[in-house]
């Protein structure tokens, strides 16, 4: 059993953008495991089931509600959360918002621990939601002011999902870098965004990319001198043989930069066999 659905977290990964695809996946992993998981579904159905609001429980009756999932569940929280990220992108394929949302929440209710399901819930409120409301607005109304409340308020939904991410995991970059997009693609606060990848440019798993945006954010927000004082920094630790480092992009835009800022030639940044001299004279 364990076999079977060790390889569904990387199945549901990789399709989260074919509908199509993921059906037919997601369907063909639920036969093929068959009877096998009922145990695993009923869990699931009673986590989900769990989920819900309920009536008042009698004096001595066990509890009951979402605290309780993973707690109930035991070792086998990772299996079960398994059979819901399956569900969840059903109900995603179906463009079900209602019951995607309450999965979303309930897989990391029941087992907090796979990042995956963090950023592609993130995703799929921020995004694809975004979309379906779109998509289903009545006609006549006002598409540029209610795009923009849409976004806004999925961002936002989003942004409080990953939120309680980093409670759990205030070292993981890939949940800074989802949140410095959030506010730089969807709601176009640039300086948000560069706080944001800052952070994740400092924590020890952070991509390379993550550096070079904020610094790029910094000169877009006419913080010149910081950008520069910033990439002056960055560029001598990027390995020149190394094409994913773009160590020429940065020093191009140090050039830029200097430029902008009248540098004088003297003072301008000069790569050293592979390390950067920032002349005794620049700020």
């Amino acid at each position: 059993m364990s076999a079977c659905l060790a390889v569904w977290p990387s199945i549901a990964f990789g399709i989260v953008n074919s509908s199509a695809k993921l059906a037919s996946v997601a369907g063909a992993a639920l036969l093929a495991v068959g009877a096998v998981v009922q145990p695993l579904r009923e869990l699931a159905n009673s986590a989900i089931g769990a989920a819900r609001p309920s009536t008042p429980r009698a004096e001595g009756a066990p509890p009951t509600g979402p605290g309780m999932s993973a707690a109930m569940l035991g070792g086998l929280r990772g299996l079960v959360a398994d059979v819901l990220w399956l569900k969840t992108y059903l109900a995603w394929a179906d463009r079900d918002r209602v019951a995607t949302e309450r999965l979303i929440r309930l897989v990391t209710m029941v087992d907090d621990r796979p990042v995956y399901f963090w950023l592609n819930g993130a995703r799929m409120i921020a995004y694809d939601i975004t979309e379906w409301r779109r998509a289903a607005r009545p006609p006549g109304s006002d598409g540029v002011e209610d795009d923009r409340r849409l976004v806004e308020e999925q961002a936002r939904a989003a942004l409080s999902y990953l939120a309680e991410a980093r409670e759990r995991y205030p070292d993981n970059a890939a949940i800074c870098v989802e949140m410095a997009n959030l506010h730089l693609y969807k709601r176009g606060d640039l300086s948000t965004a560069a706080e944001w990848y800052r952070r994740a440019a400092g924590l020890p798993d952070a991509p390379g990319y993550a550096a070079r945006i904020y610094g790029e954010l910094l000169r877009r927000l006419g913080r010149k001198r910081e950008a520069y004082a910033w990439l002056c920094q960055l560029h001598p630790d990027l390995p020149s043989d190394d094409p994913e480092a773009m160590a020429d992009v940065v020093l191009g835009r140090i050039r830029g930069l200097e430029e902008a800022l009248g540098v004088p030639e003297g003072d301008r940044y000069r790569p050293v066999s592979g390390r950067a001299e920032i002349r005794h004279g620049q700020r």
